[in-house]
């Protein structure tokens, strides 16, 4: 994997960081529901210290709101805690689905401020290659973050992996007018480097209106 690791290093921290920033805010969110609804359960709680009548469902109500966000504080843990050691193995054999699918939920609430919705075609079989995981999962997020941009008006996006001959191959569809855009914001110089260390090429379809990933079988060959 010859490249520039300085570029690729700096894309790197910074994606870290990005993906770090947007969980934060998510487990703020949650953390916020839940001193809100726990703030609605101390009310009650003192209003029927006071004599007031209080329906026992309300209580359930605020319960079952706090546990659900609870279990929802619980999987974006999981879902930080496994991105924070995709870093631990240089070079792995992935299941490129099941990658793809883990980059679109870290993006989740990125794409959700921007209106955007990912459909992810899934096949039976699992598509595996051998890659760096963590430098693949910011490629990935460099074009979903493109793809963001260039959605048609219904900004849904459709993904799909597929086995090829010699490689895999992720199409990125429901785009418009990505020719027009593409030589100007991408794929910078910057994110250049990565495809590089990765083997990677990537092309437009317009008249598709598809973002073409392809990604060789061993990165190590």
């Amino acid at each position: 994997m010859d490249s520039n690791w300085e570029i690729i290093g700096k894309e790197g921290l910074q994606f870290f960081g990005k993906m770090s920033a947007s969980i934060s805010h998510e487990i703020k969110n949650v953390l916020a529901i839940i001193n809100e609804n726990a703030g609605l359960l101390e009310d009650f709680t003192l209003l029927a210290e006071k004599g007031r009548p209080v329906e026992m469902e309300r209580f359930k109500t605020l319960a079952g709101k706090i546990k659900n966000q609870v279990v929802r504080a619980n999987d974006i843990i999981k879902n930080l805690n496994r991105f924070a050691h995709s870093a631990d193995a240089f070079i792995e054999k992935i299941d490129l689905n099941e990658m793809l699918g883990f980059v679109v939920g870290l993006s989740g609430r990125l794409a959700d401020m921007k209106g955007v919705s990912f459909e992810q075609k899934v096949v039976d079989k699992p598509v595996t290659i051998t890659t760096s995981p963590f430098f693949l999962q910011n490629l990935l997020w460099f074009c979903l973050e493109f793809v963001m941009e260039t959605a048609n008006p219904d900004k849904s996006v459709d993904l799909l992996v597929e086995k090829m001959e010699s490689g895999v191959r992720i199409s990125f569809s429901n785009l418009l007018n990505i020719e027009e855009i593409q030589g100007e914001r991408f794929p910078f110089p910057r994110k250049e480097a990565i495809m590089n260390a990765l083997g990677a090429q990537i092309s437009f379809d317009d008249g598709k209106g598809e973002l073409i990933l392809l990604l060789p079988d061993d990165v190590e060959h």
